[in-house]
């Protein structure tokens, strides 16, 4: 049955965000990457306003086969590579907050989200990438920042660049029943979304920390970048813009600002927490130098180590490991308190 493009606006005014009109025109990825991001943040639903004719014409054209070329590469889209890079991004932030306590986390966990965010882009529409290659080249980037959030970038910058090299035009496929497919978006949407609801129910408290500190870290990756900094705001801001846009009511506004600023000062009093505790650690005063933390470090490094405590190793283990994260904390330069503004 040919596609209507008037149902299609109506689905997308309705429930654009959730993917409807995606759902209805037989483009399952397009629906599934809409419902984890609400529709790309509310952006890439409006930009999609203009794009609807031709999803339209593209699904009347397929009529339950693909018609592909045999042999062709799909052209190289810039849009389509920053969208893949943002994805892995989020799924890698995602997974850090919900399945950071998982051993092995940074050697299976988080190469796997960030890989299967990157695929999930590539698989819109009527392309598709290379499944082995794409997860191969995360899980090959992933060891070398073990145990750094700031893995989150190469690994999905270099999925993003294996997933463009291998991209492909969708092999022809038969149609599948709506039943059929909806059971296999509700899995997937449950595959994103359990373990994120699991930690925020069962353990909030650790969950509001991971939040705190993987969105404090997030910021300070741009803390060098000047000209990042002010991008990175209004990313945060995006929501707020995109409501002010639809609703245009001024008095939501400052209210709504008001718990933007609330986050801010949740997650820098956190990290305020974690400095004080790195003083404690380090046996120095708030407001110690860098030269008297660097001297202290080592002071300490001299007393600790494991090669000068072989009767005590476990022991000086475990001091060892707490004065070097003391001493990475200390090292980090200090955001001041409402510089966001």
């Amino acid at each position: 049955m040919a596609k209507g493009l008037l149902v299609t606006y109506a689905l997308w005014a309705v429930g654009g965000p959730a993917g409807l009109h995606h759902l209805y025109l037989g483009r399952d990825s397009h629906a599934l990457l809409w419902m984890l991001t609400l529709g790309g943040g509310g952006l890439g639903w409006l930009w999609e306003f203009w794009k609807l004719p031709s999803f339209v014409a593209q699904a009347n054209r397929t009529q339950g086969q693909r018609q592909i070329s045999g042999g062709r590469t799909p052209p190289l889209s810039l849009i389509r590579f920053v969208a893949q890079m943002t994805v892995g991004i989020y799924f890698g932030l995602v997974a850090l907050i919900s399945l950071s306590f998982m051993a092995n986390f940074y050697i299976v966990g988080l190469p796997l989200a960030v890989g299967l965010g990157v695929l999930l882009v590539a698989a819109v529409g009527n392309q598709t990438s290379d499944f082995k290659n794409t997860l191969g080249a995360a899980f090959l980037t992933s060891p070398l920042f073990y145990g750094r959030p700031i893995a989150i970038l190469p690994i999905s910058l270099a999925a993003s660049i294996t997933a463009q090299k291998h991209r492909r035009y969708k092999a022809s496929v038969g149609s599948k029943t709506l039943s059929v497919r909806l059971y296999r978006l509700g899995l997937a949407y449950l595959a994103f979304t359990g373990p994120l609801a699991y930690s925020a129910v069962c353990n909030t408290a650790a969950t509001l920390s991971y939040v705190a500190e993987t969105l404090g870290s997030f910021l300070s990756w741009f803390s060098f970048f000047p000209l990042l900094a002010p991008l990175m705001e209004s990313v945060l801001l995006l929501p707020y813009r995109v409501w002010r846009l639809l609703v245009g009511d001024p008095g939501f506004s400052s209210g709504y600002l008001q718990q933007w600023e609330k986050l801010y000062e949740f997650v820098s009093s956190f990290q305020d927490e974690k400095r004080q505790l790195a003083y404690q650690v380090l046996s120095l005063s708030e407001g110690a130098t860098n030269e008297e933390i660097h001297q202290r470090y080592w002071e300490l490094v001299k007393i600790w180590h494991p090669d000068h405590n072989l009767h005590w190793t476990e022991e000086a283990q475990r001091h060892f490991l707490e004065i070097q994260a003391a001493y990475e904390v200390l090292s980090q330069p200090r955001k001041p308190r409402g510089s966001w503004r």
